[in-house]
Order: C-alpha cells, then structure tokens, then sequence
C-alpha cells in the first residue's frame, strides 16, 4: 500500500487528532479483516508514534517498554517518526530513556517483559520518571502536521475508504 488514507472530515477538522486517529481507524479495519501485505511506511509512522506517545502518556515509558515488549524495529520506526515530524524534545526524551534500557542486561529485560507489571515491581519504577511531562511539544499537533504535509497522503470520503479498502482485502466489508 503506497498511500496514507484518512476521511475528508478528518482532514477538515479543527481537531488535529482527527486525522491521526483516522489514519489509525483505516489501519485497524484492514488488519481486522486480515491485510496481510505491506502498510505505507508513512501511515505505520504515524500509527506508531501515537501508540508510543498514548503508551506513556497513559502509563509512562515503562508501560511502552512493557507492552512493545521493547522492540527494536518498532523503535526504529518511532525515533525515525519523532525525528520526521521534528518532535526534538520527544526524541530528546525516547532517547534518553532508550539509554536507561539499555543498561539492563537481556535477563533483566526479559524478566520484566514476562514478568507482572503491577504490584511491586522495581523495574517499572526505575523507568518511569517525570521528564515526558516537562516535554512542551505537541505531540499530536506535530503528528498531524506532518501528516497533512505528505505527498502520498490521499483524503477520501468514508465511503471511498471502505471501497478502497474492498480493493485492497479483495472482498466486501459490512458497513456498520
């Protein structure tokens, strides 16, 4: 798939999260309805970049190490997406903290990937710390800006993005 696709009204918005989350809502249909080629790496990028920032946001760094199961492609893709959108102080921040990781040896590591993240846990603790919230960047607003800007980006009504959809799945899709 070589586009970005999102809705009109997305695109229309005032709201700059409409956009990403329509990007996220058209990649999400089509891995439900079992896409199995390759996504534009654009939209990945931004996909990418919202779940690392909604992760810490709603739980800080630890629980985006703790649910990407720290994942060194999906790394790459969100230091390469932070550096896109000129997200400076994100990437300041996942750098930084990316450093702190690596300090762990792989048995560490992977003891609390597999182990219990809630309750007593000195690892989740050590990694979590108050500097994403001295952060004055906007994610999102950078997110969508970045998006609106690329030369692949194709805005289409809901209807088109469900046929769109249709073409690439190769079937029909019930459209609730």
């Amino acid at each position: 798939m070589d586009n970005i696709i999102v809705s009109k009204n997305s695109m229309d918005s005032i709201d700059p999260y409409d956009i990403i989350d329509s990007n996220i809502s058209f990649i999400n249909l089509l891995k439900e309805e079992g896409f199995t080629e390759e996504f534009c790496p654009d939209a990945e990028t931004s996909y990418y970049v919202d779940y690392y920032h909604s992760q810490v946001k709603n739980g800080g760094f630890s629980q985006f190490v703790y649910n990407s199961g720290w994942n060194e492609e999906l790394n790459a893709i969100i230091r390469d997406g932070l550096e896109k959108m000129q997200a400076k102080e994100h990437l300041a921040f996942f750098n930084q903290q990316a450093s702190f990781v690596d300090t762990y040896d792989e048995l560490e590591l992977a003891k609390f990937l597999d182990g219990d993240y809630f309750g007593k846990n000195p690892t989740r603790h050590a990694l979590d710390n108050d500097d994403f919230s001295k952060i004055t960047e906007n994610l999102i607003e950078l997110n969508a800006h970045w998006l609106k800007k690329q030369p692949n980006l194709l805005v289409l009504t809901i209807e088109e993005m469900f046929t769109t959809a249709e073409q690439l799945l190769g079937k029909e899709l019930k459209r609730d």
